[in-house]
């Protein structure tokens, strides 16, 4: 019986981490009360945080996350998404502003891919959706009812 009852208790546990993880998908990102998701980065060495900013999707954030950790603790550091890191474009200036600056462009970057692209194919400009008025009678096509020879 003991056994079981230590059973339920780590069932439990892993169901309280599992519920953390799907509350936050990546590391040091957050979500708002309003749902926008934001990325911030402790400094190395002091209590300071950098703000990376504030983006509609959880991606975004991760990903402007990525890029200032990369900056900060170079190819060692712990990312989110390992493969998409570019060493391209590295900065000089390694301050918190140009840290910030880089993260941000990045980030703003993935936000508007995956925000145009998950409407982008699902919606249509209102001028090109083919509506049926159902109440009207169908008119023949191609054909003036008028000049009609019989």
């Amino acid at each position: 019986m003991e056994s079981g009852g230590g059973a339920s208790t780590g069932g439990g546990a892993g169901r309280a981490v599992s519920r953390r993880r799907s509350e936050k998908p990546y590391k040091g990102i957050r979500m708002r009360k309003w749902g926008k998701w934001v990325a911030e980065i402790r400094e190395p060495n002091k209590r300071s945080r950098i703000w990376l900013g504030s983006y509609s999707t959880a991606v975004a954030a991760a990903r402007a996350y990525d890029t200032a950790v990369y900056y900060l603790r170079g190819p060692t550091a712990k990312l989110n998404f390992p493969d998409e890191i570019s060493g391209g474009g590295g900065l000089k200036d390694l301050s918190a502003a140009s840290i910030r600056k880089k993260a941000a462009e990045v980030g703003a970057r993935v936000d508007a891919l995956q925000t145009n692209g998950a409407h982008h194919e699902s919606m249509k400009p209102s001028w090109y959706q083919d509506e049926i008025d159902l109440n009207k009678k169908p008119e023949p096509e191609g054909e003036d009812p008028a000049g009609v020879d019989y």
